[in-house]
């Protein structure tokens, strides 16, 4: 029909292809062609292998480490704004390199900032992305963020759990603002855990405020890494007479020693989303999909929809 508006086209990362192609399924719609030329030194390309002139473009990809993977992003955006798209939705899962949102010595940079200026400049018209490391991060951007909360996806799983004597726990003070929204929601207890670092994933000192005797407890962060603070924070808990003790985590990074400690604590389990792919399994991981969730927020935003139904916290 002439004049009509072009159906709404997903297009992948590579280092998110499986969740976008769950995210697609769940939207309705095929998942885009995007073939990537690479040279001999590394160097990518990227090229839509169809048209997206005056179409809505969602490009889905989380920006974990390496770098390679937010150029991936910045060059699609780039590509799409070059080809006319009317709207293009960067869609980040994780939003990487978070954690430098502020500086905390001199002579460092936001990262952060940079991150979102850089997405804005290749082309970026609206920003959707989940559980953030810090919230004011939102307001680097001068687009339109839709900031989602894993919650949505982590609550009905703990519901359906039926723990008696569950008591919501903070591996740290940063996180408290979180674990104090989750035991809202279920009703419960609140512990924190105080932590001193000698340097960065390295934990010099750890402290227990609060009473977790006879519970079972339930760890709540945005990320894991090392996961040297979730196990030591279970340990800790298991030691002070925890009945048992369970985490989630909704970027499961799992970087270094992550696996091995994770196998080797007194963690029942880590429950993480699918927003970044894991490197290996593990008994003691359970993984709930943010595919439904973020098709939902697509389409409403397609639509024009409110979302605000998808905000439990």
């Amino acid at each position: 029909m002439p004049g009509a508006v072009p159906q709404p086209k997903i297009f992948a990362c590579k280092q998110s292809q499986e969740l976008a192609e769950n995210i697609a399924k769940q939207f309705g719609v095929p998942l885009g062609n995007v073939i990537t030329s690479t040279y001999s030194d590394g160097e990518f390309q990227p090229s839509f292998e169809e048209s997206v002139r005056g179409a809505r473009v969602f490009i889905i990809g989380s920006t974990f480490p390496p770098s390679d993977h937010l150029m991936e992003m910045l060059l699609m955006c780039d590509a799409a704004k070059r080809a006319s798209a009317r709207h293009i939705t960067a869609v980040l899962p994780y939003f990487g390199w978070a954690r430098q949102d502020r500086k905390d010595k001199p002579r460092v940079p936001i990262a952060a900032k940079m991150v979102a200026k850089m997405l804005e400049a290749a082309g970026a018209t609206r920003i959707i992305t989940m559980d953030l490391h810090a919230d004011q991060i939102q307001g680097f951007f001068e687009k339109p963020v839709d900031h989602l909360f894993a919650s949505t996806i982590f609550l009905p799983y703990l519901k359906k759990l039926n723990l008696d004597e569950l008591t919501i726990a903070s591996p740290d003070m940063g996180g408290s603002k979180r674990a104090y929204a989750y035991s809202k929601a279920l009703e419960s207890d609140v512990v924190i855990c105080y932590k001193q670092r000698a340097k960065a994933n390295v934990i010099s000192h750890m402290e227990l405020i609060g009473n977790v005797e006879g519970k079972n407890v339930v760890l709540v962060d945005d990320m894991v890494d090392t996961a040297g603070t979730l196990t030591k924070a279970a340990d800790l808990m298991m030691e002070r007479g925890a009945k048992s003790v369970r985490a989630i985590c909704t970027h499961p990074i799992l970087s270094g020693q992550a696996y091995e400690r994770l196998e080797n604590s007194q963690l029942e389990e880590l429950i993480v989303t699918d927003s970044i792919p894991l490197r290996q399994e593990s008994p003691k991981l359970r993984v709930l999909s943010c595919a439904p969730l973020f098709a939902s927020v697509m389409q409403s935003v397609n639509t024009n929809s409110s979302i605000s139904s998808k905000f439990l916290m």
